[in-house]
């Protein structure tokens, strides 16, 4: 008996000391986010509560007239819209785009599987500025599209594609478009092709069978990957700038012109904030609302 139970203490006091070992384990990690995010947002925070001075380019005060001076210029009340709605669209339009494509891949038993989520992951090891600038060579005036349609007789000039809104949702979607299929893919290869199956023996049509078994249980996967596309889209810099043009403005290069053309950092402090605190919000809000739908339909789906 003595002898059962020496082994039983020896585990449970291997349990306790991880257990309390845990704690310290995320010591180094915290105050690694306290001293290169909580700290440098802390000062971003207080400038943006300094008045601007071009002579004086910083006076020390406590104030909201930079908040006070966004939500009341027209202007940027504009670039905030168009950030949201492009970040709203290219969402959308990567989960549909997304969606066929991750259930290919994770439904595939072809021995090119591993090619092709290479050949999904490879985008992500070139840089923005790189496949913004190759966009320029597909949309410009002399790129590819407008060849293409000249040679065709489709037009009798080229189109103007590039330096507009088209060409800045095309160039975001292709940059987010691997995070989602990534993160769709991951979701459903842990659904059972059993559970397809047996919606399928009972009648279910291939729309029905993913409206009412598929899309339920992939939401998980929906909420992940629309939730980090959505934040890429709101940051976005590089595509905009180079494929919409100086007219048109999101929020990220608005605020790096008040830091660095215009040097009105207190101003491009209190940008950076509201861009924060609207990508929270409506991050918060998206998931919140996809989570209850998803728990809606769970109780939908449950034996009575």
């Amino acid at each position: 008996m003595a002898r059962a139970a020496a082994p039983a203490a020896a585990r449970s006091g291997r349990r306790a000391g991880a257990f309390s070992l845990g704690p310290a384990l995320a010591v180094p990690a915290a105050l690694l986010v306290a001293a290169f995010l909580a700290a440098p947002l802390a000062v971003l925070f207080r400038y943006s509560l300094n008045r601007y001075s071009p002579r004086e380019f910083m006076i020390d005060a406590v104030t909201a007239e930079n908040y006070i001076r966004f939500f009341t210029d027209a202007y940027f009340i504009g670039v905030l819209a168009t950030t949201v709605q492009v970040a709203a669209v290219c969402t959308a339009v990567s989960l549909l785009f997304a969606f066929p494509l991750a259930y290919l891949l994770a439904r595939t038993d072809s021995r090119w599987k591993s090619a092709l989520v290479i050949a999904v992951v490879f985008p992500l090891m070139v840089g923005n500025v790189v496949r913004a600038a190759g966009w320029m060579a597909v949309l410009g005036n002399d790129g590819i599209v407008n060849h293409a349609l000249l040679g065709l007789g489709l037009v009798t000039q080229p189109v103007r594609l590039m330096y507009t809104p088209f060409a800045v949702h095309v160039g975001i979607i292709a940059v987010v478009l691997p995070y989602m299929i990534l993160t769709l893919q991951s979701v459903i290869e842990g659904i059972g092709r059993d559970v397809e199956e047996a919606a399928s023996n009972l009648g279910a049509g291939p729309i029905t069978v993913f409206r009412r078994v598929l899309l339920p249980l992939s939401l998980p996967g929906v909420i992940a990957g629309s939730t980090l596309v959505f934040i890429l889209c709101m940051n976005a810099y590089a595509t905009p700038v180079l494929l919409g043009g100086p007219q048109f403005k999101m929020m990220a290069p608005a605020l790096y012109d008040q830091f660095v053309r215009t040097t009105n950092w207190p101003f491009g402090a209190a940008l950076a904030f509201i861009l924060m605190a609207s990508t929270l919000v409506l991050t918060v809000i998206g998931t919140t609302v996809l989570s209850r739908r998803m728990h809606h339909r769970r109780l939908e789906a449950a034996p009575r």
